[in-house]
C-alpha cells in the first residue's frame, strides 16, 4: 500500500531532539581518560618486571628497589673505612699517639688513603676525647694528617 503525500505532512516532530551524542559520546570521552592511563601502568609494570641484566641470578628490578639496600649491604667497606673502625678499636687499647703514628704508617704504605686521612684522624680525636677527656686528648696531638686530630679533639668538646 502505498503512502500518499499528505500523510507526510502530517508528522510532527516533538519539541525535544533526540541527543545526537548520547551514549556514544559518553563511552568515548571515558575511553580517552581512562586509555592513557592503562597504557602507561602496563608499560611501566613490563619495564621493571623484564630482566635487562645477562646473568640469569640478577634480581628482578622492583618499583619499590627493595633489593638494593640488601646488595648495598652486602659490598665490601672501603680500605679506608676498614682502617677508621680498626684504628679506633686500637685506641681502646693503645694511647693515642701510638694510634697516630700506625694511621701515619699506613699512609705512608698506601697513598691512596691519604684523601682520607684527615677524616679518620678527626674520628680518632673524637674517639680519644670519649676515652680519655678533652684535656689528656689533646696532649696526644701532633701533625698527623695536617693536625686533623686536634680538630677532632676540639670538635668533639665543642
Amino acid at each position: 500500500m502505498p503512502l500518499h503525500p499528505a500523510t507526510l505532512d502530517r508528522v510532527t516532530h516533538s519539541n525535544n531532539p533526540l541527543p545526537r551524542h548520547g551514549a556514544a559520546r559518553r563511552i568515548g570521552r571515558t575511553l580517552a581518560l581512562v586509555l592513557p592511563v592503562v597504557l602507561v601502568l602496563s608499560g611501566t609494570l613490563a619495564v621493571t618486571h623484564v630482566n635487562w641484566a645477562t646473568d640469569s641470578d640478577s634480581q628482578v628490578l622492583t618499583a619499590s628497589s627493595e633489593h638494593v639496600s640488601v646488595r648495598a649491604k652486602s659490598r665490601a667497606a672501603a680500605p679506608h673505612d676498614v682502617l677508621r673502625e680498626r684504628l679506633v678499636a686500637e685506641l681502646q687499647e693503645k694511647n693515642p699517639g701510638q694510634v697516630l703514628t700506625h694511621l701515619q704508617q699506613e699512609v705512608d704504605r698506601r697513598p691512596s688513603l691519604a684523601r682520607h686521612c684527615a677524616s679518620i684522624a678527626r674520628a680518632l680525636g673524637r674517639a680519644a676525647v670519649r676515652q680519655y677527656g678533652p684535656t689528656r686528648a689533646q696532649s696526644f696531638s701532633r701533625p698527623v694528617c695536617d693536625t686533623a686530630f686536634a680538630s677532632g679533639v676540639a670538635q668533639a668538646t665543642s
